[in-house]
């Protein structure tokens, strides 16, 4: 269509091309929606063009006039999808500004229009740099968290198959302590079974060589009794000639026999065997099991750590990569208990030996200290050749040396508020803590040496006490 053809489709009030147009009996056409308006701000239905008073409050629709514009759209719609550089869906003009009141690009036509009236615009290039840049600027920390979200799932990737190691792991030394255990009752069980028939077979000989004797005893004295039954038979005469032969036979006889008794541990002592079977199995059990009093918590060591598989001690070796954990302590090279306590008094021995760099302690809840969060801490150290103390809340100092052993004996009272630490084998004291604490505390340890330092374990003792 021909430029002067939209100027004829364009409402002289809004210079849009008509929406819903309306025709007045002078024959102008306007919006329906823009003559409404004008004839409020006039208060009398006239011409907004020539001025002539309409004769009809509501002047019917020019469908022609509609049906044209809508042809006239349409087609400028065609044109503006196959240009390379979207067009003004309303006047098919290039979008060369950006309406900053409706957040949109618009044509110059757009500008003077009265729908964009005193309205603010930008050239489209520096409103689409500007807008680029704001939304760069939304998409930083959006990029951040899908970069942290990747990182995490990784991480937790990584924790997968590092809990079906630890699955492995454990199931492998589970079997190998229930192995000791299983070997340990059979050898019991075969003890047990073999002490049995040992005395079945002692008591079966002495019951064997009893009757044996008894047997012979029944054969001689039915003997005597036949004898003496044949000589009842015989006639009168020769009765009497050996009736006397007969009564010392019999006589004889009587003052040997004695009555055979059944001696009073002929039966097997069940007792012995059964009694209290379970209890004396266990008893015994205390020579292959140990207790230890700490036990060391794997998820809390620091990845360049190495723990025993029955978790009693800890060395330095060579760093792995494992899985991110909150549990894993703060502190580099160090360890801490499974279990923690929060009241009573507990104590265990570390024997540190050859160890020449360690640290030993209690480690609590975070607290904040001077506006950051800080572990609570109250341990020693031996490195250097020298011992030191700290504590979160006391300073490091040194310690005198004294009197070294192989072992570190660490005191905890929780109740009277005391940390002691001594070398239980030359009776030498190393230091003591004196607080007051309010958080559970966890037994730590640390070291960058490859000698261990190993919790020991406790004298195990089986005692039976009163109902």
């Amino acid at each position: 269509m021909s430029l002067q053809s939209e100027e004829d489709l364009t409402c002289p009030i809004c210079q849009d091309i008509f929406s819903d147009p309306v025709v007045l009996s002078c024959s102008h056409s306007f919006c329906k929606a823009c003559l409404k308006d004008w004839w409020k701000a006039k208060r009398s239905p006239e011409c907004p063009y020539c001025k002539r008073r309409s004769s009809r409050s509501d002047p019917p629709r020019n469908m022609a006039l509609r049906n044209l514009c809508d042809a006239f759209k349409t087609e400028r719609e065609k044109r503006a999808s196959a240009s390379s550089e979207p067009l003004c869906s309303q006047h098919g003009e290039k979008l060369k500004l950006f309406c900053l009141n409706h957040q949109q690009p618009v044509c110059v036509v757009c500008r003077d229009s009265r729908t964009h009236t005193d309205h603010r615009f930008r050239p489209i290039n520096e409103a689409a740099q500007e807008h680029k840049e704001k939304l760069q600027k939304s998409l930083k920390p959006l990029k951040e968290k899908l970069e942290r979200l990747k990182q995490i799932e990784g991480s937790w990737y990584q924790t997968v198959e590092h809990v079906k190691v630890q699955v492995q792991q454990t199931e492998r030394q589970i079997r190998a302590e229930f192995k000791k255990l299983h070997h340990f009752l059979q050898k019991d069980e075969q003890a047990r079974m073999a002490a049995l028939k040992e005395e079945e077979k002692e008591k079966s000989l002495k019951m064997k060589e009893k009757t044996e004797a008894l047997s012979k005893e029944i054969v001689s004295l039915s003997e005597v009794i036949k004898a003496a039954e044949d000589e009842l038979k015989e006639g009168d005469v020769s009765f009497l000639q050996s009736y006397k032969a007969a009564v010392e036979r019999i006589q004889v006889k009587r003052s040997l026999l004695a009555e055979p008794e059944l001696y009073s541990g002929v039966l097997i002592n069940v007792v012995k065997h059964l009694g209290n079977l379970t209890f004396s199995v266990w008893s015994k059990m205390k020579d292959i099991v140990s207790y230890t009093p700490v036990i060391l918590d794997p998820n809390t060591a620091d990845p360049g750590l190495i723990l025993s598989e029955d978790l009693t001690s800890v060395r330095a070796g060579v760093a792995v990569t494992l899985p991110k954990n909150p549990k894993r302590v703060k502190f580099s090279c160090s360890v801490q208990a499974s279990q923690g306590f929060s009241s009573g008094t507990h104590s265990w021995d570390v024997e540190v030996k050859d160890n020449s760099d360690w640290e030993l302690g209690v480690l609590g809840e975070d607290a904040s200290t001077a506006g950051r969060s800080q572990s609570r801490l109250w341990r020693i150290m031996f490195g250097y050749g020298k011992f030191t103390s700290f504590s979160t809340f006391d300073p490091e100092i040194d310690l005198p040396m004294g009197k070294r052993g192989c072992r570190v004996r660490v005191h905890l009272d929780l109740d009277r508020g005391v940390l002691t630490f001594t070398h239980p084998d030359t009776n030498t004291h190393i230091h003591t803590f004196k607080h007051t604490f309010t958080h559970t505390l966890f037994p730590y340890f640390y070291t960058e040496n490859s000698f261990p330092l190993k919790v020991l374990p406790v004298k195990v003792s089986v005692t039976v006490g009163e109902p």
